[in-house]
């Protein structure tokens, strides 16, 4: 399939170790990723929450960039709500100053996980509307045309791409945008992605449509192995939603024998969504995914509790991909 394969990776944290060195982790994968031939890799923004060590994308850019040599560097994405439309302006156009045209920005409208981090952030709503407006003041400062010019100036501006949770998908659409897709939004009916075509208005950056999908994607040698490497995230999930805090990463082995209903339910539901088993059941499951969607790029967003494994899986992913 000749379809760009790229990595998300949400730095996050894991029982026994500090957060520090999920910090590096994420450089370690990074580094992975660019010797097996993905074509980018993202970084998040999460706030306050145990099991994610990085809450500032365009840090952790930045020390991607100066750990590779080619591969994009991005952020999947920077939460807008959060932030002013400038400084973002600002931090990306330092980046693309200093490492060149390999620097996105994905840009989303997801507030903080709880209400103590959203007041702390002093952004408790999200109106639609307001994600649009900021998303365009955004790129006037990065395409030169704000009443402010930022700096550093004269610097090809980063490519935008858009979150498509909610409306996102037809902001995208409006602004002649990027979208990216995940979670259930994968599952949505076709028209759903084809409204994002047949409403795409041409933009400077973008005179096409261009849909990336990302989801957990784990191969291991068998079915059974696989699935033990997707049981960390989808415990995590669980837990979140029943104890109200996502947890760090635990061992497979650590994960309690007898969760509760609700906790099994979540944890199937994560397993269902999540593409794992052998190359070949893996690359057909995503091939049939990429047919639903008529995805332009696929991006990764899996993570485990083993390191080594997490990177074994990506560069079988990488080499199964381009051989299909």
């Amino acid at each position: 399939m000749d379809i760009p394969l790229s990595v998300l990776d949400r730095t996050r944290t894991r029982a026994g170790t500090t957060d520090a060195s999920a910090l590096t982790q994420t450089i370690d994968r990074a580094r992975n990723a660019e010797a097996a031939g993905y074509h980018r890799i993202w970084v998040a923004e999460h706030h306050g929450v145990p099991g994610i060590a990085s809450g500032v994308p365009a840090l952790m850019v930045q020390a991607i960039a100066h750990a590779t040599e080619h591969i994009r560097i991005g952020s999947g994405g920077v939460m807008l709500p959060n932030h002013r439309p400038i400084v973002v302006g600002q931090q990306f156009a330092m980046l693309t100053a200093l490492h060149g045209s390999r620097i996105d920005l994905g840009v989303g409208r997801s507030l903080g996980f709880t209400k103590a981090v959203r007041q702390a952030l002093g952004a408790e709503t999200a109106h639609p509307e307001d994600f649009k407006n900021d998303i365009r003041e955004l790129r006037d400062y990065l395409e030169g045309h704000a009443a402010i010019t930022i700096r550093p100036a004269g610097i090809e501006p980063p490519p935008l791409f858009v979150l498509g949770t909610g409306t996102g998908l037809a902001y995208a659409a409006e602004l002649g945008l990027p979208a990216v897709v995940g979670g259930p939004a994968l599952w949505a009916e076709p028209d759903t992605f084809q409204a994002y075509r047949d409403n795409f208005r041409p933009s400077t950056q973008q005179p096409e449509p261009y849909l990336i999908i990302s989801a957990d994607l784990l191969i291991a040698d068998t079915a059974e192995e696989a699935h033990t490497l997707a049981l960390p995230e989808a415990w995590a999930m669980a837990a979140s939603r029943t104890h109200g805090e996502f947890p760090p990463l635990i061992a497979p082995e650590d994960i309690p024998a007898n969760p509760t209903r609700k906790q099994t339910e979540f944890i199937e539901q994560h397993l269902a969504r999540s593409i794992h088993g052998t190359e070949d059941e893996v690359i057909t499951r995503l091939a049939a995914l990429v047919d639903h969607t008529g995805a332009d790029e696929v991006m990764t967003t899996a993570s485990t509790f083993d390191t080594d494994a997490l990177y074994a899986s990506d560069t079988r992913l990488a080499t199964a991909w381009h051989r299909a």
